[in-house]
């Protein structure tokens, strides 16, 4: 009697695949075979199973095949009579679930439409006492966010299928007006327009994420303030993440009325934008406290509460180098933080490392540490280079086994300088020759910023 009704089912000119369905012995209830209950196994897709169906990511035909979910309290009883075509005249395959809970049993990733009977009940309420007519379409969409929906409701309730629509359907059909033809094209529209949407939303989540990187990048990346000021600034900046526009790594210089000249690089540990954000929130910091009067150990003292009270876990820390150049420009006062010491280059003499013997520890690394600060001769012109970790720990020689390290950087800007390199020239050579020694992008952020004095 079983297998006359699922041969049946199988050779039914509707062209509608039906599961067999049979009566539950306790409640007497018509139930989906293989889905006698809400809480039993899911009814199999028909003709073929959900495991022999091609797989195909949210909604995206696979192979030229579309597959509809139908949920209806009656899928024996739905007035969807001709087979169901899509574009390229191949069955559109059925699967069928009376309630919701079988429905997310069947809803995998191959299925790409659903078509919801509206009058079914919402999770949790009573068949005929909700208060949300469309509470079962927000429970779906929320299952489902990327899969195409279909509202089925009553004939002539217009007004409850625009809702539906509002609410997030891609469409909704009259029950009692379906033939196969119209549902077929219903079908092929919702899963045109779901991926539309779905391009539409990624394209607006695009911008929306250029715009905030815009936002932060200005935070991150300065304009100096050297109003004033006869120093020549240039700054170079490669972020170590791939396709990323910010890194940790951050950097700034201001003049304040004394005509004191301050400038300022750091890194944060970390490459994400968790990190970035943390470099503008303490470059941010340090701009607005030098320009209050703070500078060498009482400013990297405050700077260490801002990142104490603002970093996402306590073993984040930040390495520093500060530098205040008198207003004749002739001599410097200089900080570290657990950072590598600047290089300075004046004419007749090879560049050198400023001295880093009294170097502190980096922020956020010992509570109540201190940071002395370092007085620097500069001369009448001289040309000082501000750097990151990133630029000395790529790789380089045979194999690249060997990091370039301070020496090979200095011996390279020697060579640079040696050629006439100045300014931003100098500073695009460098990253590009130490990226080229890499054997490609460097896995480190880099920031480099130059300050020069001219007689």
């Amino acid at each position: 009697m079983e297998s006359d009704q699922a041969q049946a089912a199988v050779d039914s000119p509707s062209g509608v695949t039906q599961a067999p369905r049979t009566q539950d012995t306790v409640t007497g209830d018509t139930v989906t075979e293989k889905g006698n209950k809400a809480d039993a196994e899911p009814a199999e897709a028909t003709p073929l199973t959900a495991e022999a169906a091609p797989r195909a990511a949210h909604g995206t035909p696979a192979a030229g095949h579309l597959t509809l979910l139908m949920i209806e309290d009656d899928p024996g009883g739905s007035p969807i009579v001709p087979e169901l075509l899509d574009p390229t005249g191949k069955p559109i395959r059925v699967r069928t679930a009376r309630n919701l809970t079988e429905a997310e049993r069947l809803l995998t990733d191959d299925v790409h439409c659903i078509l919801l009977d509206l009058a079914l009940p919402a999770p949790g309420r009573s068949a005929d006492g909700a208060d949300d007519e469309l509470a079962v379409l927000k429970h779906v969409l929320r299952i489902a966010p990327q899969h195409a929906v279909l509202a089925l409701t009553a004939s002539g309730d217009t007004e409850r299928g625009a809702e539906a629509v509002r609410v997030g359907a891609q469409d909704y059909l009259f029950r009692d007006e379906l033939d196969g033809r119209l549902l077929s094209r219903a079908i092929r529209y919702a899963v045109e327009r779901k991926r539309s949407d779905r391009a539409e939303r990624k394209l607006t989540e695009s911008k929306l994420r250029a715009q905030e990187n815009a936002r932060l990048e200005r935070g991150l990346l300065p304009t100096p303030l050297l109003e004033g000021s006869p120093l020549r600034f240039a700054a170079r900046y490669r972020p170590g993440r791939s396709r990323a526009l910010l890194g940790g790594d951050f950097y700034d210089t201001v003049r304040t009325p004394d005509g004191t000249v301050h400038a300022m690089i750091g890194d944060v540990c970390g490459h994400g934008p968790d990190e970035a954000a943390l470099g503008v929130e303490l470059r941010i910091a340090w701009r607005a406290l030098t320009l209050a009067g703070l500078c060498g150990d009482e400013l990297l003292g405050t700077l260490q509460q801002v990142l104490e009270h603002e970093r996402a876990d306590d073993e984040i820390f930040a390495t520093l180098c500060t530098v205040d150049i008198a207003p004749d420009g002739r001599r410097a006062g200089l900080c570290l933080a657990g950072h590598p010491s600047p290089l300075l280059a004046c004419p007749g003499r090879p560049a050198e490392l400023l001295p880093y013997d009294n170097n502190g520890p980096a922020l956020g690394l010992l509570p109540g540490a201190r940071w002395p600060r370092m007085q620097v001769e500069l001369g009448a012109e001289w040309s000082l280079m501000l750097y990151t970790d990133g630029l000395i720990e790529g790789r380089t020689g045979a194999g690249r086994r060997e990091r370039l390290g301070q020496d090979g950087m200095v011996a390279m800007i020697r060579r640079q300088l040696a050629e006439g390199l100045r300014g931003e020239e100098l500073l695009r050579a460098a990253v590009n020759e130490v990226r080229d020694l890499n054997g490609g992008e460097l896995t480190d952020d880099v920031a480099v910023l130059l300050l020069d004095r001219a007689p």
